[in-house]
């Protein structure tokens, strides 16, 4: 990590930047492999499939037998772990439930606003280097308490065509039965256009490398919503003297560790703390399986000490970050200043793999700066918001003479003689 002291405010948003990929390259692949499963459908994916994943497959679903089985190779204590954050998710997502709610905003007319479910939606599960069985939970659960029709699952097989089995457990575990067999861009393309066998979805879902996240953003082209644009993970820590440094160094790698293009940022007001930071991120370091990963993330990463916490919410706020972790004995009074931020973890004991796994929040949230403008995956994600009203003769006897005037100011006469005709009846 390359370490900054008080920069000037005029370099916070050159320190702010990501890891830049080349897009053009990515999106002219996405868009070539469309177009062969816009034409051929099962086939392309077949091709891609082998070309990619390096495996064939007669059929892309996985069979109602082998999701069952599942449960078997896993041990006791993880499905129990997995079934404890299967609560802790359901309680915070349920929680979420909107109650209709009529408002009388003139006397005769009253509106409201109605929950739907999406009909169709498509979760893409990461399985390579990770495979991120959470991920299920945390977009299966929202997606079955919506009321969603369908819900699709792609993830990528191993080199026997098989998916992990804690994938297929949780996927089971929370009623998803149409489980499929592909990754990269054509799970993503399968999804947005349909094939023989694997339908179109009406929103997609799921984090993923560079190749997932650019098939999503064009999937946009197409028709298809997606849950937010998302791209390599990435955390920010302001940490004072009161935090722990070993613990703030963990929470560092555990992001460090999602792969070469993740980022992770520290702020703190005390150098002290930096040095002891980093020491223990070198000692940590070296006990990781994916080190090689966490160490090319760290490449791309920063420590940078500023003036005051003031500073360094100022300089979050700035950054946007996808998680932030408050580590001071502070941590209270300095949310109030939060903006920016995806999720946000409080103390010394609020580490970001709780919401990871099993606080009950979501771990499905925007990157890359994201988080000024778009949030985290909730309950509202897999539903449509449709509003009602409705109008007595007093209601529109109410109302009804303002329309006309506006709608004759705006030269829409139709508009106004809509509720002409009706007064008139009255």
């Amino acid at each position: 990590m390359e370490i900054f002291q008080y920069p000037e405010t005029t370099k916070w948003s050159e320190l702010c930047e990501r890891p830049k990929l080349a897009t053009q390259d990515l999106n002219d692949l996405v868009l070539k492999i469309f177009n062969e499963i816009q034409n051929e459908g099962d086939k392309a994916i077949k091709k891609y499939s082998r070309d990619f994943d390096k495996v064939e497959l007669d059929k892309f679903k996985v069979a109602s037998e082998e999701l069952k089985a599942a449960e078997q190779q896993l041990s006791e204590e993880l499905k129990a772990a997995i079934n404890l954050a299967k609560s802790n998710i359901e309680k915070f997502h349920e929680s979420q439930t909107d109650n209709k709610k009529v408002i009388e905003t003139a006397s005769g007319v009253n509106c409201w606003r109605e929950n739907r479910a999406i009909d169709k939606v498509g979760i893409y599960i990461p399985g390579g280097t990770a495979p991120l069985f959470s991920t299920v939970l945390m977009l299966g659960i929202p997606a079955s308490i919506a009321g969603c029709e369908k819900i699709v699952l792609c993830s990528p097989p191993n080199a026997e065509g098989k998916i992990h089995p804690a994938i297929l457990y949780c996927a089971q575990l929370i009623g998803i039965e149409e489980v499929y067999a592909i990754g990269g861009i054509q799970a993503i393309g399968a999804m947005t256009f349909g094939t023989g066998e694997i339908p179109k979805v009406d929103k997609l879902f799921g984090p993923g490398n560079q190749y997932v996240t650019a098939a999503k953003q064009i999937a946009q082209n197409y028709g298809v919503a997606i849950d937010m644009p998302a791209g390599p993970s990435e955390v920010l820590i302001i940490a004072d003297r009161s935090c722990k440094p070993s613990f703030v160094a963990a929470d560092l790698l555990s992001q460090a560790e999602h792969g070469a293009d993740s980022q992770v940022i520290l702020l703190s007001d005390d150098q002290e703390v930096i040095t002891q930071v980093m020491a223990q991120v070198e000692a940590q370091l070296e006990k990781l399986p994916r080190k090689e990963l966490a160490q090319k993330a760290l490449q791309n990463s920063k420590a940078v000490l500023l003036s005051s916490l003031t500073d360094c919410m100022t300089f979050s706020n700035q950054y946007a970050p996808e998680h932030l972790i408050l580590a001071t004995n502070q941590a209270s009074t300095l949310a109030r200043q939060v903006q920016n931020a995806g999720s946000v973890f409080l103390g010394n004991y609020s580490c970001e793999s709780a919401g990871d796994y099993a606080s009950g929040t979501n771990h499905t949230l925007p990157t890359n700066g994201y988080a000024r403008n778009y949030s985290g995956v909730s309950l509202d994600s897999f539903v449509k918001k449709i509003t009602f009203q409705e109008l007595s003769a007093d209601g529109i006897k109410n109302i009804g003479p303002a329309i006309e005037l506006m709608a004759e100011a705006e030269e829409l006469f139709a508009h106004k003689n809509a509720v002409t005709l009706r007064l008139k009846s009255l």
